[in-house]
């Protein structure tokens, strides 16, 4: 490596070096180890290989001055040639120890950057749901990339280049030495001028690094907020894209001033230190030639220095640099270990069990629940915050008991932020309760393997999401082994069919991210498409037609009907016409079971449930028992045939 190229290399590391510089305990350098336990073998031949690199590039300047030695007295010519290919010898076996190294680096590398994904990947399914609410999704991917780069670094190039650049730096200051402690110590007083202004821009080009990047990073995200379906269309209605325009205009004006800048600074850089570079080869030849003259060196040894100069600088310029390459990638470490430190909230106990085969029922035996304050489920770095947010662990359910028999329908009814939902997402053990028990099958969730509990559970929540994918691989989330005939039977009962076959991809037409080129009615229908190709004993809706018009709520009422026949189901609904049929109609206010009982039970009883159909009802509306004996048989009549439609309705 030349001189030129070292004073880059240290330039990116002062770039690329973190701010973090936390201390480092024996814990942290144990874990580090466990990571590369498994490339150990692979390790140790990449630092042999290393060391014999080094060894090599010093070997080349000596040889080299012999064959100007064995000219300049006159040797014979096979003492030259037989040098001459010496030279050559190791200059292969130089380039193939070269390739050998880079590719157990790539091995390395690239198996660690596998062992940290994965691990880290794992790891975070694993988290509750609440750890996904809280965190920024770009926080994360960047731990899952830029942290993982890092840490890798590590292993593939900082431990190598240290080993191998202190090698080389003691054979080439041996030699040197040797040859000449004159001109050796003359050339290392240029050693400051060349290492001490590197420290002092690669600071200075840090900070206009670091700007830059958070320059892009919010051009970044204006941009991934903006370009989103929802985004763009929020920006449409109410935003103001001349501002917004001009606002990203500076910004990136900025990151373009930061880059002439950046550009012209490494320039000046670099131009000095090959000036540098110039001047101690200067030194080198003019001292050596005037001792050669002397007849107290001989010319080989001028050669040989000279050469040998860049085997000096080029290892201590990159050792100087060590140290900010060394805590970089340990603060990468850390970061990807803060994530593992992590403790997932829900964990499969050893001897879990599978759910019971046949038909299933659900209970909640007095169940309190609050949800998970931050500092258990997240990391503020991770929330791109100062500190956590403090705030949590209140209580939101308070004994709530109920149970649904197999085959029954269980309705929840009650005000926005009451606690519905939160009831709903503890039966496929999104969360699990702080006290009581919910039971499927007469079982503790948490005495039940994950994977019998999805099989068991199907779900269609309020928003119908829907990856960016093709219709197949979304509905194939709930069967992968589903054939195209079933898929395409799925789509039939959802009433889909027609709409599907009208695309010009059919199955393998891509939704677009979270389904937007599809409309409300036609993700939501989708969504229950995958419910009924999943075929669960337990089906959960959580507002499952809230964002369906009334044609395409009624082109579901048939299906919907389907899946919940013979099925246990829990249903949550802001329409209260929906749920007149359901066995049993729980209110639920402040977190608490405050009514139950059937349709009819609940209106005669005249309380929370009644308020709450009464609101939803035009004066012409309302149900039988409010209006004069003339209209109770129409209005019974027309009640009769609604609760058959609701029945599928739900």
């Amino acid at each position: 490596m030349s001189m030129e190229m070292a004073a880059w290399h240290q330039l990116y590391s002062q770039r690329h070096a973190k701010d973090d510089q936390r201390p480092f305990d024996r814990k942290t350098l144990r874990r580090i180890g466990a990571f590369a336990r498994p490339h150990r073998g692979e390790l140790l031949w990449y630092l042999v290989l290393s060391v014999g690199s080094a060894l090599l590039a010093v070997a080349t300047p000596v040889l080299a001055g012999r064959v100007v030695n064995a000219i300049s007295e006159g040797r014979s010519q096979h003492t030259v040639v037989t040098l001459a290919v010496l030279i050559a010898a190791i200059a292969v076996a130089e380039a193939a120890v070269g390739l050998t190294g880079r590719w157990l680096s790539a091995r390395i590398g690239e198996g660690l950057i596998l062992d940290l994904r994965t691990t880290v990947y794992d790891h975070v399914q694993r988290m509750p749901i609440a750890f996904f609410t809280r965190t920024r999704t770009g926080a994360l991917v960047s731990r899952l990339n830029s942290d993982v780069l890092g840490a890798q670094r590590a292993f593939s190039s900082t431990l190598s280049g240290v080993l191998s650049n202190i090698v080389m730096l003691l054979l080439a200051l041996a030699v040197m030495l040797r040859i000449s402690w004159q001109i050796t110590l003359l050339a290392l007083l240029l050693l400051p001028v060349f290492v001490l202004p590197a420290r002092r821009m690669g600071t200075r080009l840090a900070r206009l690094s670091r700007e830059a990047a958070h320059h892009n990073a919010v051009m970044s995200a204006q941009m991934t907020e903006r370009f989103s379906a929802p985004g763009a269309t929020l920006v449409k209605l109410y935003g103001r894209p001349e501002e917004e325009s001009r606002e990203f205009a500076v910004r990136a004006g900025r990151v373009r001033d930061i880059g002439i800048r950046t550009a012209m600074l490494q320039m000046l850089f670099v131009t000095a230190l090959t000036l540098v570079s110039a001047l101690a080869l200067a030194l080198v030849y003019g001292l050596g030639g005037f001792y050669a003259l002397r007849g107290s060196l001989d010319s080989g040894a001028v050669v040989s220095l000279a050469l040998l100069l860049t085997r000096l600088y080029t290892p201590l310029t990159s050792l100087a640099s060590a140290r900010v390459e060394v805590m970089s990638a340990l603060v990468s470490f850390q970061r990807v270990f803060e994530v593992l430190d992590l403790e997932p909230l829900i964990a499969e106990r050893p001897r879990a069990e599978a759910v019971p085969e046949g038909p299933v029922s659900v209970e909640f035996e007095s169940v309190d629940f609050a949800y998970p304050a931050a500092d258990r489920v997240s990391l503020a770095s991770l929330e791109e915050v100062a500190t956590l947010d403090t705030r949590g662990g209140e209580q939101v359910l308070h004994g709530v008991s109920f149970r649904a028999e197999p085959g029954q329908l269980v309705a929840l009814v009650g005000s926005s932020g009451a606690g519905k939902s939160t009831i709903a997402q503890l039966v496929p053990r999104l969360y699990d309760v702080d006290a009581g028990a919910v039971r499927v099958g007469g079982r503790d969730v948490r005495d039940l393997t994950a994977a019998s509990l999805r099989r068991t559970l199907g779900m269609v929540t309020q928003d119908g999401h829907l990856f960016h994918d093709t219709i197949a691989a979304n509905l194939r989330l709930a069967r992968p082994e589903a054939t195209e005939e079933e898929l395409w039977d799925a789509l039939g009962r959802a009433r889909l069919t027609e709409l599907v076959a009208a695309l010009p991809d059919g199955l393998e037409t891509v939704v677009g991210e979270r389904g937007y080129r599809l409309s409300g009615g036609e993700r939501q229908r989708l969504t229950i498409a995958r419910l009924l190709l999943a075929r669960p004993r337990v089906v959960i809706l959580d507002e499952a037609t809230a964002h369906l018009d009334a044609t395409s709520e009624a082109a579901v009422q048939e299906a919907l009907g389907e899946a919940l026949a013979g099925r246990t189901s829990l249903v949550i609904a802001h329409r209260l016409s929906t749920v007149r049929a359901a066995d049993q109609i729980l209110v639920v206010e402040g977190g608490r079971i405050v009514e139950r009982g059937t349709h009819e039970t609940l209106l005669a009883a005249g309380g929370r449930y009644e308020e709450l159909y009464r609101t939803q009802f035009e004066p012409g509306e309302r149900p039988a028992d409010a209006r004069g004996p003339a209209g109770a048989e129409a209005a019974e009549a027309g009640a009769a045939a609604d609760e058959t439609a609701d029945a599928a309705t739900i």
